[in-house]
């Protein structure tokens, strides 16, 4: 029986590709790509000569077709991998289209584990992450992303979200005024030369894009309701005295966080978020 492997594939730095992920990619007949020009640079990369076919986005007329010619190939007995331009395929891209076909037309389908921007950033946010949501883009109106922000203003756990660079400020402005000034994280160019997470909460996040004009793919990371200080819990301008003061005295990040998290009322992560934030707000 032949199988569609969806293999994932490295976010930015191409070193981050496991050896099982190359081996698929040289053994099938054939590799479903998101944008063959950029799977075309990993596969010179790792001297892979497997034949491409353009699989694109899911409002493109040709898709139909081209679902049409992998399955025409998976029916012949041929293995094909499914890979998008970064991350894992299906993940706020059209690959779940080839993927549920695939399924529909009986064909086995595998899944090559690899990186992803929602957990990468996740975890580098220092919020919690033993519960999340992820939501994909922000709608690029206003109205409707304000709605969605809306609709998530009462979820417990971690929000993630994709943004545009030139739709941040826009962004920040309404989750400023949908969820408040909640600690987030910006994750920018991840494992890119130019890598950037900066964390603290909103309206600060605002004000520093707002002179530094961000660029490159960003993931937005945002606490949950469920994660942001109880009503008893001091004010966030207590909090950033507090650090100021245990900063004086040398005590590190992580003694300070663990420190005001137990005076404050607030967790660990987000305390230790905006310890960093100051530490990055002082370097810049």
């Amino acid at each position: 029986m032949s199988v569609l492997t969806i293999v994932g594939t490295p976010i930015g730095n191409l070193e981050d590709i496991s050896a099982r992920a190359l081996r698929i990619l040289r053994e099938v007949s054939l590799i479903a790509a998101e944008d063959t020009r950029v799977t075309r640079h990993l596969c010179a990369r790792y001297d892979i000569h497997t034949p491409l076919i353009a699989f694109t986005d899911a409002y493109d007329r040709r898709q139909s077709g081209r679902v049409h010619h992998v399955l025409e190939a998976l029916d012949s007995g041929q293995d094909v991998a499914l890979v998008s331009d970064a991350g894992m395929p299906g993940i706020s891209d059209p690959g779940y289209v080839l993927i549920q076909a695939a399924l529909t037309a009986g064909h086995r389908v595998e899944v090559v584990p690899g990186p992803s921007a929602v957990t990468t950033a996740l975890v580098g946010s220092g919020l919690p992450s033993d519960r999340f949501l992820f939501v994909g883009f922000l709608p690029r109106k206003a109205g409707e992303r304000r709605a969605l922000l809306a609709e998530l203003a009462a979820e417990p756990g971690t929000l993630v979200a994709f943004e545009a660079p030139h739709r941040l400020l826009d962004a920040l402005d309404d989750l400023l005024a949908t969820l408040g000034d909640r600690t987030v994280a910006v994750a920018r160019e991840l494992t890119k030369h130019f890598e950037e997470i900066w964390r603290g909460n909103v309206s600060a996040a605002r004000d520093y894009y707002a002179q530094h004009v961000p660029k490159g793919e960003i993931t937005l990371v945002i606490a949950g309701a469920g994660r942001q200080r109880k009503m008893i819990g001091w004010p966030e301008s207590e909090v950033r005295k507090g650090i100021a003061l245990l900063s004086e005295e040398g005590l590190p990040p992580a003694a300070t966080a663990r420190v005001l998290a137990r005076l404050a009322g607030w967790t660990r992560s987000e305390v230790y978020a905006l310890v960093v934030g100051e530490e990055e707000d002082d370097e810049s």
